[in-house]
């Protein structure tokens, strides 16, 4: 199961980070089978993270722009008992920000972790600061959203927010990509990530 976006295994909408493999024969964007730290993706490869609002995994909204290997980590060598991983992280549209909150822009690095290392790691290593809550369930990247943790969202919420983002779906709302962060040293232990039902049942427990 792949961690907090298994969103499918849940009734309504919700606002959360899903994970994404992108192909490396045609660039597409695969939703991820696994969580983020359980996967350990090979080197030149390349993950994407995506803020939207989202019903299930069928539905849920690919990481736009590139985020393809060959650009995110051109210049970037291979060490000794270490791989490079693409990392993209997509903050989503306006439409499906938070009440009060505006998506920062794209981001986009080059990870150079150990061998063995998740892409948990690899997006710590990228973009920080990270925030989980207590069972482990990814809830904010580099601050955003500022609050929460998967909500489900009212149906008007949802509905604005199909409207507003089929006209934003080409990145255009994105102010341009930044360029890739060389240099990254592995070191961000794993962190495990679970799946939203998981947010339900604690709920249910408080």
């Amino acid at each position: 199961m792949s961690g907090a976006y298994a969103a499918a295994r849940t009734s309504g909408s919700y606002r959360y980070w899903s994970f994404w493999e992108q192909g490396k024969k045609d660039g597409d964007w695969s939703y991820a089978t696994q969580g983020p730290s359980v996967l350990h993706p090979g080197d030149g490869t390349a993950v994407g993270f995506r803020f939207a609002l989202s019903e299930d995994s069928a539905k849920a909204v690919k990481p736009r722009g590139g985020g393809d290997f060959a650009s995110v980590c051109d210049g970037t060598d291979a060490e000794p008992g270490g791989k490079r991983i693409a990392v993209r992280v997509d903050f989503g549209t306006p439409a499906h920000a938070p009440p009060g909150e505006h998506p920062p822009k794209p981001q986009q690095g080059c990870a150079q972790v150990d061998e063995d290392a998740t892409a948990a790691d690899a997006l710590a290593e990228v973009v920080k600061p990270l925030r989980y809550n207590s069972d482990g369930l990814l809830c904010a990247i580099d601050g955003y959203p500022r609050r929460g943790c998967g909500e489900q969202v009212a149906d008007a919420d949802k509905e604005s927010g199909k409207s507003a983002d089929a006209q934003g779906e080409d990145g255009s709302d994105s102010g341009g990509d930044l360029g890739p962060v060389a240099g990254l040293v592995a070191g961000a232990g794993a962190v495990a990530v679970l799946v939203l039902a998981a947010v339900r049942r604690s709920r249910g427990r408080s």
